[in-house]
């Protein structure tokens, strides 16, 4: 997978928008302006996502490429390795499941602003 295709694939999705609100090179996509993900710019080798609790360590203890939140709250983020050790398509479904946690996380009013 590369930055480019990720970045379009979550642009793509409704409400999403990007920034570098930390320093030029993390990349943070939010919804409704709360992040769902966060990654390098300069070296795309891992993707931060939010995770529900109990998946986020099943999904730890299957696969090697994902490990807690780096800077994150362990519990709640996991880093999701995108070179290879994690399935591209497990990667895009985790991004999703992030989404949907934050989306539903956020007000009604926003919701429907959002997805009309």
């Amino acid at each position: 997978m590369t930055l480019t295709f990720y970045r379009d694939y979550c642009l793509a999705k409704p409400g999403v928008t990007e920034d570098t609100p930390f320093d030029e090179d993390a990349l943070c996509f939010r919804v409704g302006g709360k992040i769902f993900s966060i990654t390098s710019i300069s070296i795309f080798s891992y993707i931060n996502l939010k995770c529900d609790p109990e998946r986020a360590v099943e999904l730890r203890e299957q696969y090697d490429g994902i490990t807690p939140g780096y800077h994150m709250n362990k519990k709640q983020w996991n880093s999701v390795s995108t070179t290879g050790n994690v399935p591209d398509s497990l990667i895009l479904e985790l991004a999703d499941h992030s989404y949907e946690l934050i989306f539903d996380s956020l007000p009604k009013k926003i919701q429907s602003e959002i997805r009309p």
